[in-house]
């Protein structure tokens, strides 16, 4: 156990760490800043052929050279339901803008696959590796220089961190994130869950399991279990990237309209013509991430954070690393109950406060850092606001002093664990982080013998052939970005939380992921070094004794070094991984990418890069 430390400790820490880092970032940004609109230096050749397709009106603004033209960056597809609403996003920005003299252009679009599509499927590979692939279409979209700022439309897992990564190459400019909001309530998660596993047992049919699900995810907007996505948009307005209170607010209402149009006439206070000028990049700082890992433990939120927010951070010269969020986990206290955590879901959340209310509890006790920029202005406190619509204009009014459901969300005194919702667990297997704020008090400390599973599907048809009526420690090695991009690994939830219903002590290792969604059974994860890069994992053998220690953070098998040391690596054939549903295409990100304590990214650090 480590001693305690205050959130000043750790971002000081965080600053001289990336002192060499951050000085570079910033020079480079400073260096490319506007003292102009940002399509003044281009030639007549270069900016008919920008505006050649836009109005007389839109052409003679932008050839005017005296009013911004703002980026839309769009995940938008109609597959995917948390981002079929961006569909009706840029004609309320280009009204919002032309009636100020700006103009908007759609720049470009980025992928935006959807991980529930993909769970248990080949597909699910391609995932994690769609975010760099984001950041470089970002990156492309705001090449041509013709911008002033930039709206980046995402909501789901890869999109945010990938769009943000992409964004910060552009730092000099001012962005602000637009979500599109969630869908309404449906069936309840904790129902869902249910089924799901009654339906891994054979208790009910593919017909009943269809309609659950399609009675939870039933409309347009994100899904309303605290998982991955939603985890983003907490960590937009904590962040200050988002407007004060909009992270939450329904999907295709008059008030997510209205926050929209807000959100880009926001820019143009923040834009270099403004006398408020503010640059993402340097808005971003050391103390905006610390904000945001604590807002990820106190909230619960999604175990993916531990691997987006370092590639994040790192694409602005800041270095974080797990022992960072171990630390703030020891100090800050689980504020929040969101399925998976409990059975509420985000509505319940906003209804009972939301971030106002979180974002007070914290700062009343000095567990965030209140001077900082963002897109609201400079200090967090400008976020302890709700927002309304009155005679169809934006209101905001002070929030509520405490949360309106104790259930959901609770206070300083009276949280629902002295600590955050994730730590990181070492010992001779390696490093691993493990998702807390959904166990059970019994399931924190777990020693059991291994079985070795090189699928989910192998662990599945185990399952089902009753083979695991017993205590084990599930072991998932070659799971890895290296090995085969490091998909989630949700489909062995339904059986692994069948056999724990029934009494079992059973947990998960893996050098993969879980789901944001994940939590009920305890899930060493992310290990590293993975089973591709020598670690451990891949030399664990059935019968191996594991302990998985929560409460003092060792994750370890009773094997002696020496033995260990003696034994082959296991290879499995993973053949099958490398072509199919496009995979052949990632051969080199997998190739390229760096552990999951370093944000399993194929991007250098800044002031690193290869010449």
């Amino acid at each position: 156990m480590h001693k305690l430390v205050t959130i000043s400790e750790v971002t000081q820490r965080i600053v001289e760490r990336s002192k060499k880092s951050r000085a570079i970032y910033l020079q480079r940004i400073n260096a490319a800043k506007l003292t102009e609109v940002g399509r003044e230096h281009l030639g007549c050749s270069n900016l008919a052929h920008a505006i050649a397709p836009c109005s007389e009106m839109e052409k003679e603004n932008l050839s005017g050279m005296k009013k911004e033209n703002i980026a839309i960056v769009s995940a938008y597809n109609d597959m995917l339901s948390a981002h079929q609403p961006f569909a009706s996003f840029p004609p309320l920005i280009k009204r919002a803008l032309a009636f100020k003299g700006a103009t908007a252009q759609f720049a470009g679009g980025v992928a935006a696959m959807c991980d529930g599509v993909t769970q248990s499927q080949p597909g699910m590979e391609l995932s994690l590796f769609s975010r760099d692939n984001i950041a470089q279409s970002t990156a492309v979209a705001l090449s041509h220089n013709m911008y002033d700022g930039a709206m980046l439309l995402g909501v789901c897992d890869k999109i945010v961190p990938g769009m943000f990564i992409g964004a910060m190459k552009f730092g000099h400019l001012p962005m602000i994130f637009a979500p599109a909001g969630p869908m309404e309530s449906g069936i309840s998660n904790s129902e869902k869950a249910k089924i799901r596993q009654e339906y891994a047992q054979g208790k009910v049919s593919r017909e009943k399991l269809l309609k659950a699900e399609s009675a939870s995810y039933h409309s347009s907007g994100t899904c309303t279990f605290y998982g991955t996505a939603n985890s983003n948009q907490m960590l937009m307005e904590i962040m200050g990237l988002h407007l004060a209170g909009s992270s939450f607010v329904n999907a295709n209402t008059p008030l997510r309209d209205a926050l929209t149009e807000a959100a880009a006439l926001k820019l143009l206070e923040l834009s270099p013509q403004s006398e408020n000028y503010m640059p993402i990049g340097e808005m971003i700082d050391e103390k905006s991430f610390v904000n945001a890992i604590v807002g990820l433990l106190a909230t619960g939120g999604s175990t993916n954070h531990t691997i987006h927010l370092i590639a994040m951070a790192n694409s602005c010269g800041i270095k974080l690393t797990w022992k960072d969020f171990d630390e703030l986990s020891s100090i800050t206290p689980l504020l929040c109950r969101m399925y998976p955590n409990g059975s509420a879901d985000v509505n319940h959340f906003h209804s009972a406060g939301g971030m106002a209310v979180v974002i007070k509890e914290l700062l009343n006790v000095g567990l965030l850092h209140e001077d900082v920029n963002t897109v609201m202005g400079h200090g967090l406190s400008r976020y302890l606001k709700e927002v309304f619509l009155e005679d169809g204009k934006l209101v905001y009014k002070n929030s509520i002093e405490k949360s309106g459901d104790t259930s959901v969300i609770s206070s300083i005194e009276n949280p629902f664990d002295i600590q955050g919702g994730l730590r990181v667990l070492d010992g001779n297997i390696g490093r691993s982080v493990i998702k807390t704020s959904a166990l059970k008090d019994k399931d924190r400390v777990i020693t059991a013998p291994a079985k070795v599973f090189y699928t989910q599907e192998a662990l599945k048809e185990a399952f089902a052939d009753g083979k695991l009526n017993h205590d084990f420690v599930a072991v998932l090695p070659y799971q890895g970005p290296k090995s085969n991009g490091m998909p989630e690994l949700h489909g062995l939830l339904p059986s692994m939380g069948a056999l724990q219903d029934k009494g079992f002590y059973v947990a998960i290792v893996t050098d993969g992921r879980m789901s944001g969604a994940s939590g009920k059974v305890a899930s060493a994860i992310h290990l590293s070094p993975e089973a591709k890069d020598g670690g451990i994992i891949g030399k664990i053998a059935d019968g191996d004794m594991i302990t998985l220690d929560c409460d003092n953070g060792v994750l370890s098998i009773d094997v002696a070094d020496e033995v260990l040391a003696t034994r082959e690596i296991s290879l499995p054939d993973m053949s099958q991984n490398m072509n199919g549903v496009g995979r052949e295409l990632f051969s080199n990100m997998r190739r390229l990418v760096n552990s999951a304590q370093d944000g399993a990214t194929i991007f250098e650090s800044v002031g690193e890069e290869s010449c």
